[in-house]
């Protein structure tokens, strides 16, 4: 009976010891993964929260970059209700929004489909580079080239519109026409994006389930509406939600087409709270605006979620 409690006894330790040291590797391993991460949180709080919680103590200030702020109190807020410009950009900008949305996830769908089709793995790569080429390249220097394509004068567009008989556009020049213009500059640029990411949604799906439709005696139409759809939608909710928000902070291409002219006619939220800030220098009615924006952005993106209960098929 003793020989064994003093052999318990002389086995604690070892019993003990490797939990101690299991304990203190993980702890060790957390330390490690906290300041791997610090640099990222550092630069995210610096440039994402740090503006945000300027930008809400701005929205009580009067403050024009040049002499030091003043107390304003509430005015900043007060002149919402009074701000008609605002009101139009808004719409300009909800019009871009549904507009490239729609054109950039149906686009980029079919695209995605069109490239996931038997092929040769060389012209597979081939395509795929090609369309989504333009999304690597800086949005002010194609908006510029577009500039030159979508001129009334000499623009490319108007030239072959002219050689089967149609009148030139003023694509970029009329109130019609501006916003338009940017949009299809928008879909052009950003497509090839939401196609890479709806072609690995469509990879996704078991060819299985393909296959036995088809045994089953599937038409293509069944099998695109009964399988794939169904089946993308986690991506698409992915692809809506992504390019929702993008397209409601464009800037830097409607700036470069048209500069939001003619008039007002394609001047987005963003393009009014910069120039709010940098050209009439009220940094803190620009700070009230892009709250605003921020605001519509979560309440959108709430809804989003909300109604994807609905559509959006898990399983």
């Amino acid at each position: 009976m003793h020989n064994r409690q003093r052999l318990a006894a002389s086995d604690a330790p070892d019993r003990v010891g490797p939990a101690k040291r299991l304990t203190r590797a993980k702890v060790e391993e957390a330390v490690a993964g906290y300041l791997f991460v610090m640099p990222s949180f550092f630069i995210l709080f610096l440039f994402l929260f740090v503006p945000i919680l300027s930008a809400l103590v701005l929205v009580f200030l009067k403050y024009d970059l040049l002499t030091p702020p003043r107390w304003a109190g509430l005015a900043n807020i007060r002149a919402l209700f009074t701000d008609r410009r605002m009101v139009t950009c808004y719409w300009n900008t909800l019009r871009f929004m549904l507009g490239a949305t729609l054109l950039n996830n149906v686009l980029g769908l079919v695209l995605a489909m069109g490239v996931n089709r038997a092929m040769p793995r060389l012209l597979k790569y081939v395509l795929r580079t090609a369309l989504f080429f333009p999304v690597l390249t800086t949005t002010a220097s194609l908006a510029v080239v577009w500039s030159f394509i979508l001129t009334r004068d000499r623009g490319v567009l108007n030239y072959y519109l002219q050689q089967v008989g149609l009148q030139p556009v003023a694509w970029l020049a009329s109130a019609r026409w501006a916003l338009t213009s940017t949009i299809l500059y928008d879909v052009w640029k950003s497509c090839g994006y939401l196609m890479v990411l709806y072609l690995a949604g469509l990879q996704g799906i078991p060819g299985s389930l393909y296959e036995a439709a088809e045994i089953d005696g599937a038409s293509r139409w069944q099998l695109t509406t009964r399988i794939t759809l169904p089946l993308i939608t986690p991506t698409a909710f992915f692809c809506i939600v992504v390019s929702l928000i993008g397209s409601s902070q464009v800037f830097d291409n409607v700036f470069v087409l048209t500069g939001g002219g003619p008039g007002d006619a394609s001047r987005l939220i963003a393009i009014y709270i910069y120039e709010l800030g940098f050209k009439r220098f009220d940094m803190g009615y620009a700070a009230v605006v892009s709250l605003t924006l921020l605001l519509a952005l979560l309440l959108l993106t709430l809804l989003q979620f909300w109604g994807a209960r609905k559509w959006v098929h898990y399983e």
